[in-house]
């Protein structure tokens, strides 16, 4: 195991003082919330600051983003802290083994290889890592934790990188009418029959257009976590202007028809303009 004290130099004062900090907080004599922490128990916070981190990129906060990656490196460096006392790998080891995985799936970079667009990169990315996995499922290594959204376009694009997929987006769009279709035939059964099987039927047709929508997204581009948070953050935005529109107006919201918050809806989206 690589030794982490003085790893990366001089140059890098504080990232060892960091380093120091964090194997202070875990000593015997340190914090007792920190010693008592665990990679299980800490899963649920390094979750909760990356998504912190993601709301900081979204809002265009780049003061915000700084704090959040350092609550991002905080995590990192208790989980490499954790595995150090268990005699598992140390942070050096962390950085070494990224520093490797870098140059070894840039050859275009550091070795003779030649890749001109960032398709030819990806492509390329994906190759090294399928000889890395040494014969093992094109899905290995797509994280079963991930959003379901993401996930079912990581695993898209994995299969795309093999040459299953559609010739062009056309392909993409026909399967979301397709798809949308059978799921109207499934809501019409359930609705009829109000049985477990066409229940779970439904809940099958609905999850293949989800899956269907995530596909097209991926062919246009579009990272389909991103527009469904992106569409959240807007409803709740709209939703709110509802609230206050109504509150200020002396009206109580909820005693408001369909009608009257449909035209409050669409005020607030002319709002937002």
């Amino acid at each position: 195991m690589v030794d982490s004290n003085d790893v990366l130099g001089q140059d890098s004062r504080e990232f060892q003082t960091l380093v120091n900090i964090v194997a202070r907080l875990r000593a015997p004599d340190g914090c007792p919330w920190d010693r008592e922490q665990t990679h299980q128990s800490l899963t649920p916070f390094l979750i909760e600051e990356t998504y912190e981190a993601v709301e900081q990129i979204d809002a265009n906060s780049l003061p915000g983003l700084r704090e959040e990656l350092g609550d991002i490196l905080l995590q990192v460096m208790l989980h490499s802290e954790i595995a150090s006392e268990e005699g598992a790998f140390s942070v050096a080891d962390v950085i070494e083994g990224l520093v490797n995985k870098l140059i070894r799936r840039h050859p275009h970079v550091f070795g003779d290889a030649e890749a001109s667009t960032a398709e030819e990169v990806a492509a390329r990315w994906e190759v090294l890592k399928s000889e890395e996995r040494q014969g093992a499922s094109l899905m290995e290594g797509v994280p079963a934790n991930l959003p379901a959204l993401t996930y079912a376009q990581r695993a898209q694009g994995r299969a795309a990188n093999v040459g299953f997929d559609w010739p062009s987006v056309d392909g993409a769009l026909e399967k979301v009418t397709e798809e949308a279709g059978e799921l109207a035939e499934a809501h019409e059964a359930a609705a009829d029959e109000k049985t477990d099987e066409s229940r779970a039927a439904l809940e099958w047709e609905f999850g293949d257009l989800l899956f269907s929508l995530v596909n097209l997204a991926r062919w246009m581009d579009i990272d389909a976590e991103t527009a469904l948070r992106h569409a959240n953050r807007r409803f709740v935005s709209r939703f709110r202007a509802m609230e206050d529109t109504a509150r200020d107006r002396g009206e109580d919201f909820s005693a408001l028809s369909l009608e009257q918050m449909d035209a409050l809806w669409e005020e607030a989206k002319r709002g937002e303009a």
